[in-house]
């Protein structure tokens, strides 16, 4: 059996290490530069950074990160333009490895400014950044390729597609997992986000029928799952691109989520043969595209070994990290810090209401303050639902609010939460101090459990009680 594995892990090293045509590489770096060239844009057109992390009093950090703090005057703003630059550097191949991991550091921080805004797509931007600096997607139709002959080439190791692949896959198979969970497969929430869109082109006036929210949510589901597969064999791999590119057009349409239905768009474009750029390109100069010399530089035994390990053990912790909510108790849709870096993507809709208590035991005097007192109206959507920003809040309030003597302020929180139209619950240990709990990677004792059952389809019990919603997009 050992011997039967070594032979089997011999082959896929060296198959590794097979030259394939760069083309597909090629296109994802120029994709992915354009597309976080104008993710920067946005931020200037629509003030988001004012709104986002100048104006808020409080910022929120993830464990560990709490001396990440914005840059005084007018530095956010040079970072977000140098980090445009960055990402017109990748997308142009230019001083490519320094430029992609610049990009990726520059990125790194804003998205560890505040863990309150959160978003899956944002994490695999890190991610798809961190491989471009390890992967030569520079090789060809580059600037760097231009000025340096001798680097050009026509072929990329096979490791270096395989990682990106691998990287999407997870995203589609961790995406259709999370899916198979009891409110999806009852059509929440769904129903409640077509019911939003009935002016959606064609198929929106179908939106309010039981078939077509069952088809919608099963049919993500299944896509989710079985996409990548469909993608590898050669007699569906063109119907299953344009079904996922059709797919991701209409996340854009009925979900806020920025770039990411077009990055993954382009990401989904590496299960194409590697040669379809140029391909496509024949086919626009009425030719036929010529035969291409696949050779790469060989890389020494010792070289060969190093790469193979840590390409595996990249893939291996990323289809390990998300196995974390399985393993946690609290309940995937109730404690939503748990979905954090697991690819649990439009999985609920919330609706919350409460106040925090803070009480001065000198003064014997007890304060009702609403997270709305001190926080941004874009942070309140967020805030109310996450242990940890709960937590970050009580402590904010323990650490500013004034006090009468040296005894430390207690700070209690009364937070009714419903999920996918459920009657509320309350979602925080009432008779907790909050101000006096500790951060913890693990679940908090504090959060309660939910007892509620989803309500039958056309009832919201949340809508009635809190007069909106918040859809959960990550």
């Amino acid at each position: 059996m050992l011997k039967r594995i070594e032979k089997f892990v011999a082959r896929v090293r060296s198959t590794a290490f097979v030259p394939v045509d760069i083309a597909s590489i090629v296109f994802f770096r120029i994709t992915f530069g354009l597309l976080m060239a104008w993710h920067v844009w946005t931020f200037f057109t629509e003030h988001r950074l004012v709104i986002q992390f100048l104006e808020p009093r409080l910022l929120f950090k993830y464990y560990g990160f709490a001396w990440v703090h914005p840059w005084p005057g007018d530095g956010l703003y040079i970072h977000k333009i140098a980090m445009g630059v960055f990402a017109l550097f990748i997308a142009a191949g230019f001083i490519y490895r320094v430029s992609a991991a610049l990009f990726l550091l520059s990125y790194l921080y804003f998205f560890l400014l505040d863990q309150a805004r959160y978003q899956n797509h944002q994490y695999l931007i890190c991610l798809f950044s961190l491989l471009l600096i390890v992967i030569p997607a520079h090789r060809a139709f580059s600037v760097d390729a231009m000025i340096r002959r001798k680097s050009h080439a026509k072929a990329a190791p096979a490791w270096a597609l395989w990682l990106l692949r691998g990287q999407m896959a997870v995203v589609y198979f961790y995406g259709g997992i999370a899916k198979i969970n009891p409110d999806w497969l009852r059509g929440e929430p769904m129903r409640w986000v077509m019911a939003r869109h009935l002016d959606f082109p064609i198929i929106g006036r179908f939106f309010t029928q039981e078939w077509a929210v069952y088809t919608m949510s099963y049919g993500a589901l299944l896509l989710d799952l079985f996409i990548v597969p469909l993608l590898f064999w050669r007699r569906t791999r063109i119907a299953a691109f344009c079904v996922a590119a059709f797919f991701h057009l209409m996340n854009a349409r009925l979900f806020s989520i920025d770039v990411f239905p077009w990055l993954a768009i382009a990401a989904t474009t590496l299960f194409l043969s590697p040669d379809w750029p140029r391909r496509l390109v024949s086919i626009f100069h009425r030719g036929t595209p010529s035969r291409v010399a696949y050779r790469t530089e060989l890389a020494s035994q010792r070289n060969q070994n190093v790469i193979f390990a840590l390409a595996i053990t990249y893939l291996a912790i990323q289809f390990l990290v998300p196995l974390h909510p399985f393993l946690l108790s609290g309940g995937g849709q109730w404690a939503f810090m748990q979905h954090r870096f697991c690819w649990r993507m439009m999985l609920q809709k919330q609706s919350i209401q409460g106040y925090f208590y803070v009480t001065d035991p000198t003064a014997d005097r007890t304060n009702r303050v609403a997270p709305s007192d001190f926080l941004k109206p874009v942070q309140m959507v967020r805030i109310y639902w996450q242990p940890d920003t709960i937590l970050q809040c009580a402590h904010y309030l323990a650490r500013t609010m004034p006090r009468a003597g040296s005894k430390p302020l207690t700070v209690e929180a009364r937070i009714f939460l419903s999920v996918n139209g459920r009657r509320p619950e309350l979602f925080v240990d009432p008779n907790v101090n909050l101000a006096a709990e500790s951060r913890s990677l693990l679940p908090p004792h504090w959060v309660l459990p939910t007892h509620q059952p989803l309500p039958p389809p056309g009832q919201d019990f949340s809508e009635d009680l809190f007069g909106t919603a918040i859809q959960s997009s990550d």
